[in-house]
């Protein structure tokens, strides 16, 4: 398959949407996961191929409009007010805005802007319902949900997969489109959601940072290699272990400008590729 999509403008559009996540420590992964599930579940639909693509980056793009949300309300640890909800909320139609300018904005609008749409219509930004809501943005909005109840975030735990998937079926034709659940369900029962839950890259486990949880990018690290936590500045030697590193602490903090946040080229470069 070719789109025929200029690789240059498409690593652009994809560098753009990876900054909310270099914002974000307590998200590392979160788009690649997100990308990579909408994926699965677009091929498991036996969409077109094109359509596969577009599932990937939109799940990748998703949270474009998050960048108009600011730090603290975005990396807040706790629960949120009304009134930073209503913020938080006014990331699909800032990342719609932000696509407006860009050549490549058709591949993604739809999932970045409708992404939390409901079947039931109570969703948002719109409150459209039923199959006024993008095929992709529903696909997406299920991964997105997903990925966020199975992550770590600065106010809990992630949750095991099995009471997610619980959740996922609890929501069959309210949040959750009705055409997808089921498939969805069958992805997980399968195992092919494992190689992804808890992960930032293919065969590359979250690493864990005793006081922030399983939020560590490990795609970059080597045995020996010594890094900090990018929530904390905490800093580790990372050992290599069967399924993935676990972290010693060598009792030193970073300084806040060496946690100053960079795009992640790893995951950009394998949706990139997808348009070949």
């Amino acid at each position: 398959m070719s789109l025929d999509i200029d690789q240059r403008l498409l690593t652009s559009l994809m560098v753009l949407g990876s900054v909310v996540e270099a914002r974000d420590a307590y998200t590392g992964g979160h788009l690649w996961r997100v990308g990579q599930f909408s994926r699965e579940l677009a091929e498991a639909m036996d969409m077109s191929r094109t359509e596969v693509f577009l599932a990937a980056v939109g799940g990748f793009l998703h949270d474009l409009g998050k960048i108009g949300v600011p730090d603290a309300i975005l990396g807040k640890a706790g629960g949120l007010t009304a009134e930073e909800f209503a913020v938080i909320k006014t990331h699909p139609a800032i990342g719609g805005s932000l696509l407006a300018g860009h050549p490549l904005a058709a591949i993604a609008v739809d999932a970045v802007s409708s992404h939390h749409e409901r079947p039931d219509g109570t969703g948002y930004p719109h409150g459209i319902e039923g199959e006024e809501i993008p095929m992709v943005a529903r696909i997406v909005g299920l991964c997105d949900a997903f990925d966020a109840m199975t992550s770590t975030r600065p106010y809990r735990r992630g949750m095991p997969a099995e009471k997610a998937l619980s959740i996922i079926e609890e929501g069959d034709g309210r949040q959750f489109d009705a055409a997808l659940v089921e498939p969805f369900l069958e992805l997980a029962r399968a195992g092919r959601l494992d190689p992804f839950i808890g992960h930032s890259h293919h065969g590359h486990r979250l690493a864990e940072c005793p006081y922030c949880g399983p939020i560590i990018a490990t795609h970059d690290k080597q045995d020996g290699t010594v890094a900090p936590c990018p929530a904390c500045g905490g800093e580790f030697r990372f050992h290599r272990q069967a399924d993935g590193f676990v972290t010693e602490e060598t009792g030193r903090h970073v300084a806040a400008e060496a946690l100053r946040p960079q795009p992640d080229l790893v995951p950009i470069r394998e949706f990139v590729g997808m348009a070949n």
